[in-house]
């Protein structure tokens, strides 16, 4: 016998128990708000997941290829778009405003937002005030698939003109694979080394991937 809750449009669903109950077929059937003529919108949403493989390939998919689907079209794919980018934005306010040590997930979730669906690798800095705060947040290198070249003088002499106390360091691996090479490792020592000179810390370097992420710190590498 179904449960109460699979019984449950996804509106209803998300009025009583909270959207974070919803799959992610009923969270685009919210979206979508209406099926075909030969589809209801459950139907179509956990269709459309199947076509593109995931959200996030569904997400990330070209406007030619999303507009290929019946059902879909260009208003359909504007407004994803402007879905995404608005869950960008609010992302980077609530950063500046929490304390990015006492939330490590928003942390995690707001690189993963920020670098998960580039092409080439990004080397980004968030710099942080003594309390620990987001002053802000910057993409600093842009490298090819595989590669990124660092400057750490680059980064302290950033860190200095955002009057920064620490520094947490980011970039992607667009095969989605998130371990950190050795060369990873040994940009961050050298950062480090750099920033020590200066009296700036760093506190983290995060490795995104897809789905999947690495903490220097929580791996014990950050000195």
């Amino acid at each position: 016998m179904p449960s109460q809750t699979t019984r449950l449009m996804p509106r209803e669903k998300l009025l009583q128990f909270g959207v974070e109950t919803l799959s992610d077929a009923e969270l685009l059937a919210l979206f979508l708000r209406t099926g075909t003529r030969k589809l209801p919108v459950m139907e179509l949403s956990q269709k459309l997941l199947y076509q593109f493989g995931s959200l996030y390939h569904l997400i990330n998919a070209s406007h030619s290829d999303f507009c290929k689907i019946h059902g879909l079209g260009t208003a359909k794919y504007t407004q994803l778009k402007a879905v995404v980018e608005l869950s960008h934005r609010y992302l980077n306010v609530k950063m500046i405003k929490e304390n990015s040590l006492t939330s490590p997930s928003l942390t995690h979730h707001y690189l993963a937002s920020r670098l998960a669906n580039k092409e080439r690798e990004i080397f980004m800095v968030l710099f942080l005030d003594n309390q620990n705060h987001v002053i802000t947040s910057e993409e600093m290198f842009t490298g090819t698939y595989n590669c990124v070249e660092v400057h750490p003088r680059e980064v302290a002499r950033r860190a200095l003109q955002h009057n920064a106390a620490a520094l947490i360091l980011a970039h992607n691996h667009p095969s989605g694979v998130a371990e950190p090479s050795q060369a990873d490792r040994n940009l961050t020592r050298k950062i480090e080394q750099v920033c020590e000179l200066i009296d700036i810390q760093i506190i983290d370097h995060i490795v995104i991937g897809k789905g999947e992420y690495v903490s220097f710190a929580e791996r014990g590498w950050i000195l």
